[in-house]
């Protein structure tokens, strides 16, 4: 699943591909794609006509801002954008097109079609879900070291699971909790009430250079990730311990060592965290 660095390299490369452009139609191939609203006449007639202003990012959410509506993206496992010019053949899996009226589309592929788009009145994006539902972005000023520790004072449940919860911190995965509890020195199953302030400190800092650095790297690229312009992420080769189970330790020499916690696969390295 795209986390947060992937995302927000799709909106960058975006940015760069889409704005200013205008929609002179949208063709909807998939109905269960479109959230809100329910109808997909009424999805195509909101946008029709509409520019493209600005492209933010909560989490794992794109929000794509027109003239007088917002569009909240989410690509969940498989979701893609794509622009392509309009004679050139769809994609199997292409599920959204929206056509601009210079003679380019933004392709929405989905292998998996669990993609969601919602569409809002610009300004009521963030008061409605799913957003208001998420926590702070790590990049967000909310984000600080005093509202990390007193969340996780709130939850018997492993660090770990903590922050991978979305109503905690929003865009934090698997991939990235992992080398952010690895640079924080945090073993991940440490249950996430008994943490210090300090030791909550570590890992919101540990987890902002770790998403600043697979931002700068363009993100992860584990299974079939791209960006929008095709390019893959190339942060696995920073990676201390996401996917090097039964290798060295690169601090320690360790065998890096893999459990499941909260249910998920969990990379990390006895030595280094505790």
């Amino acid at each position: 699943m795209p986390e947060l660095p992937e995302v927000e390299t799709v909106r960058q490369t975006l940015r760069q591909l889409v704005l200013g452009k205008q929609i002179e139609q949208v063709t909807v191939l998939w109905e269960n794609i479109v959230k809100l609203p329910v109808e997909k006449e009424a999805f195509t007639d909101m946008l029709l006509g509409q520019t493209i202003r600005e492209i933010d990012r909560k989490g794992k959410f794109l929000i794509i801002h027109f003239d007088e509506i917002s569009m909240v993206s989410h690509l969940r496992m498989e979701g893609k954008y794509g622009v392509y010019p309009a004679g050139e053949p769809v994609k199997k899996h292409t599920h959204i097109i929206f056509r601009f009226n210079d003679g380019t589309e933004l392709r929405y592929n989905d292998v998996r079609k669990f993609g969601t788009m919602h569409l809002f009145p610009k300004g009521q994006e963030r008061v409605e879900k799913p957003l208001i539902k998420l926590g702070p972005d790590p990049f967000d000023e909310a984000f600080t070291n005093v509202y990390l520790y007193e969340r996780l004072q709130r939850t018997s449940r492993s660090v770990k699971t903590a922050l991978l919860d979305q109503h905690i911190v929003a865009g934090l995965g698997n991939i990235y909790v992992d080398e952010t509890l690895f640079r924080a020195g945090i073993h991940p199953e440490r249950q996430a009430n008994n943490l210090t302030l300090d030791e909550a400190a570590s890992i919101r800092q540990a987890a902002i250079e770790t998403l600043d650095e697979a931002v700068a790297q363009g993100g992860t690229t584990i299974r079939s990730y791209l960006n929008s312009q095709g390019q893959m992420g190339m942060f696995q080769q920073r990676l201390f311990v996401y996917g090097k189970e039964n290798e060295p330790c690169r601090n320690c020499g360790s065998v890096i060592e893999k459990t499941r916690v909260g249910n998920r696969g969990t990379h990390f390295c006895r030595s280094c965290q505790s």
